[in-house]
């Protein structure tokens, strides 16, 4: 993955969520990578807060139509927050991850689990008997320690935070991504 690609990406999400709102907006769609499949997260954040974050884990589609898709998810349908606003769009800042493939982690209990975690690095999803859940490498900002790191995506995927069974699958995953200045995004809007 280039350095090349961010600035790409970042327009092509900010501009799936001006049209979203009705603004006219338009990014370039030509490099042909985002034809390629992809897996992608696209974050809002307003200020200090997260304002919305929909991904996908794996690639089902290509790369351009993941990060649009994911774009007005943020954007309109993160069920944790109200859909963005005309009036918020000027002060949204837009992240977009772009996810490596997954790989799952082989342990003996959770404390060799713990061990394996790369923190800053690692993205992970836990999964446990249809529950799963995800936090990307960014989590690790707000939640440095890997037993808080790993207590806090048990309780997100809806378990205890205390939770451990033999049934529970853990996978890795590491991103390039590529955020908005303050500046950028007030100037695109």
């Amino acid at each position: 993955m280039s350095i090349e690609r961010g600035p790409v990406l970042l327009a092509i999400a900010r501009t799936a969520i001006a049209k979203g709102l009705g603004i006219e907006a338009w990014a370039d769609e030509s490099a042909p990578w985002l034809r390629d499949q992809g897996a992608s997260f696209v974050t809002l954040m307003l200020g200090s807060e997260l304002r919305g974050c929909i991904g996908s884990l794996t690639p089902e589609r290509v790369l351009l139509e993941d990060v649009k898709e994911n774009a007005l998810g943020a954007a309109f349908r993160d069920p944790r927050f109200a859909p963005l606003t005309r009036e918020e769009f000027p002060l949204v800042r837009v992240e977009v991850s772009e996810l490596s493939p997954m790989e799952s982690l082989l342990f003996q209990d959770e404390d060799d689990a713990r061990r394996q975690l790369r923190p800053h690095v690692d993205g992970l999803v836990l999964e446990y008997n249809g529950r799963r859940g995800t936090f990307l490498p960014q989590v690790w900002d707000s939640l440095p320690e890997p037993s808080r790191f790993l207590a806090h995506l048990k309780v997100k995927a809806g378990l205890p935070s205390t939770f451990w069974g033999q049934g529970i699958k853990l996978s890795r995953y590491t991103v390039q991504k590529w955020r908005e200045a303050e500046a950028i995004s007030k100037a695109l809007s």
